[in-house]
């Protein structure tokens, strides 16, 4: 199965690996930022991992999916997204 690109002109990018990002472990949203900055404090030992991979089922290949990792430990389905900012 296919997509159209998405807004960067990036194909068909969900479904092949879980992205790190750097926000610290959360058990919840409380006190989260609103501002897109990273939520540091909470437990740091553990790194939020967003979506799924391809060997995620389903339900799980959607960006708002979120698990927690040991951040000092590496997995092949577990990847970064490499951005740039046009400005």
């Amino acid at each position: 199965m296919s997509f159209g690109a998405n807004d960067f002109g990036v194909h068909d990018t969900a479904g092949n690996v879980g992205e790190w990002v750097h926000d610290c472990w959360h058990s919840n949203y409380k006190e989260a930022p609103t501002d897109d900055e990273v939520w540091e404090g909470g437990d740091c030992a553990y790194r939020v991992v967003r979506g799924g991979s391809y060997s995620s089922p389903p339900q799980s290949i959607r960006y708002a999916k979120r698990d927690k990792y040991k951040s000092d430990s590496a997995y092949d389905h577990i990847g970064v997204r490499v951005v740039r900012d046009l400005d």
